[in-house]
């Protein structure tokens, strides 16, 4: 019995895994169909869709997958599925905290109905665009792996034209810039000998909420868990705080 106990655990694992390997390969091929679709369909003057390719790459997607989902969004291939659309909800979870969606969607109705039935059984609720972004800044982010001189970081990102920098765990550095600058950045700290291991845009809190009660905290996590598990969703970011 303890032999089939096992089993049916690594089974079980192994879906969980399989389902988070798929959940992920459908987030990163739909950040390719709409980088492709906003820009041109050519990775070398498309820095939006070089970087999704480089993310796709790095997950082990195929290039016959990367390569067909670029033609969906150039609009050279179809399936006789409904085109995606870039879509932004906001809404409050438990403790007031702001809560921000990015999702991309064939179905704007379904999406929305996923959203307000999750937000509504666990403590908080969707609301109307723009009740919370005021609290968050859009920006440009590039991950530095192993900085071991930051003053030279400090160097090489303020000729990138970065805002700001932050220290994190293992050598690792956040720099911070415009959205117009993103690519610059990029380029300068590549060619100062820095390994960027992803540059992306991100939605940084200008503030944050501290949550203090215990059972608001998990009910917080657990609605950002859903949330994250949902299929349209691309990207979850709150002003979450732990006291």
């Amino acid at each position: 019995m303890a032999g089939h106990s096992k089993w049916a655990n690594i089974k079980r694992q192994k879906a969980v895994v399989d389902a988070k390997k798929g959940k992920t390969f459908t987030q990163l091929s739909r950040a390719i169909i709409v980088a492709a679709r906003n820009g041109i369909p050519d990775p070398a003057g498309n820095f939006q869709l070089r970087t999704a390719i480089d993310k796709a790459k790095a997950a082990g997607i195929p290039n016959d997958n990367i390569e067909r989902a670029i033609a969906k969004g150039a609009g050279t291939f179809t399936d006789g599925g409904a085109s995606l659309e870039e879509i932004r909800y906001e809404g409050y979870g438990p403790g007031g905290v702001a809560v921000l969606i990015e999702a991309f969607t064939d179905n704007r109705n379904r999406t929305a109905a996923d959203l307000r039935a999750a937000f509504s059984k666990n403590g908080g609720n969707l609301g109307e665009t723009g009740c919370v972004s005021w609290m968050f800044e859009h920006k440009g982010v590039c991950v530095v792996k192993e900085v071991t001189n930051e003053e030279q970081l400090l160097e090489a990102s303020l000729e990138g034209g970065a805002d700001s920098y932050e220290m994190g765990e293992e050598d690792t550095a956040e720099v911070f810039t415009t959205i117009a600058d993103l690519e610059g950045l990029n380029q300068t700290l590549k060619n100062q000998g820095f390994e960027v291991s992803d540059a992306e845009l991100r939605w940084i809190p200008s503030n944050s909420v501290e949550v203090t009660d215990t059972e608001q905290a998990r009910s917080l996590l657990k609605l950002i868990d859903i949330l994250e598990g949902l299929d349209d969703v691309q990207d979850v970011t709150t002003n979450f705080g732990v006291a």
